[in-house]
């Protein structure tokens, strides 16, 4: 076999470097030209917030929407409706009506509501996915994805937690607030209720209307009726953060002391925050709503421009107490968590 003298190996082994370098030199330039600033530039998507400008859970979940803008360049309509379901079922009408490239939804209107004007989007080519309540028919029919709790499986954790942390008994009382008189709204709330009556837990259940979210002032008579009405209550559980947040102002004007009726909840805000402070709350399931802003816009812009499959993202993630909600505290202030 012929020697390669030390000069030829060099040279070759030089050109061998060579080449591999050509070769990490086009790989390298091909990825860079893939990663790109405000890839979904073009992208239209209407997002509804689902409460009203400047409300205490619609706020984080509009930052969340804003950060997701912001990231990905899309161009973002921001819908504030209120809670009112009546009202997010015009707008979505409208929604659809104006055609953008996506619709990121709140699901309180519920199936029956939305699954007409979901099939008008999907016929339209118009993509959908839902956050904060699920409409479990419409994505499955066109396949859209939910982000947000899992209401039930949430509520009923709360209620367990509850039992587990406060040492509710048998024959004790507690005060559910919750959209009782509608099945898609009120599911965590009644999950919470049915999981404290299991415990043998004597439940008053008290419907919450979606006004009280918008001015939580306005429960303050009927809370503090239904208090009166019930003086052993040991617990009352609200159903977002807007009453939680306010549990101070209904327990003065019940005329109870701090921890003396066990306050608790679902969200956290900055008024949530003060109240586990003062000691009005004592503790609150987490559902994450900053999330809920910003992964419905991801996920639009991940399908229409890359062709993705739409994403779910369950957004329960455990519980807030006193020894932990130091831990948010300023995410919260700044809105959010």
């Amino acid at each position: 076999m012929k020697k390669l003298t030390v000069s030829k190996a060099m040279r070759n082994a030089g050109l061998l470097l060579g080449l591999l370098s050509g070769v990490a030199a086009t790989t390298g330039a091909s990825a860079a030209d893939v990663v790109r600033d405000k890839w979904c530039g073009n992208v239209h998507i209407r997002f509804f917030v689902g409460g009203a400008e400047g409300d205490a859970f619609g706020t984080i979940v509009y930052n969340g929407a804003r950060q997701a803008a912001n990231d990905t360049g899309a161009q973002v309509e921001y819908v504030f409706s209120g809670w009112s379901q009546e009202q997010m079922t015009q707008q979505l009408r409208e929604a659809v009506a104006a055609k953008p490239d996506g619709i990121a939804m709140m699901g309180h209107p519920g199936d029956a509501a939305i699954l007409p004007l979901a099939e008008d989007a999907a016929a339209a080519g118009i993509r959908m996915i839902y956050q904060n309540v699920p409409v479990p028919t419409a994505q499955a029919k066109f396949g859209s994805a939910y982000v947000g709790a899992q209401q039930e499986p949430q509520g009923r954790a709360l209620g367990e937690e509850i039992l587990h942390r406060f040492g509710l008994k048998a024959g004790d009382v507690a005060i559910v607030l919750g959209g009782f008189d509608d099945s898609t709204r009120g599911a965590r709330e009644e999950g919470t209720a049915k999981a404290l009556e299991k415990g043998g837990v004597k439940v008053v259940r008290l419907n919450s209307p979606p006004e009280w979210a918008t001015d939580p002032n306005l429960a303050i008579p009927v809370i503090t009726a239904t208090v009166q009405a019930n003086p052993t209550a040991k617990a009352i559980v609200y159903p977002g953060g807007q009453e939680l947040g306010n549990a101070a102002t209904y327990m003065q004007a019940a005329g109870k002391k701090p921890g003396e009726i066990i306050n608790i909840g679902f969200d956290t805000s900055p008024q949530i925050v003060e109240a586990f402070k003062d000691g009005w709350v004592q503790l609150t399931a987490d559902q994450q709503p900053f999330q809920q802003g910003y992964m419905p816009i991801l996920s639009l812009c991940q399908q229409i421009v890359y062709g993705l499959s739409p994403v779910s993202v369950d957004t329960g993630n455990g519980f807030v107490t006193p020894d932990n909600y130091k831990n948010v505290a300023d995410l919260a202030s700044q809105g959010l968590r």
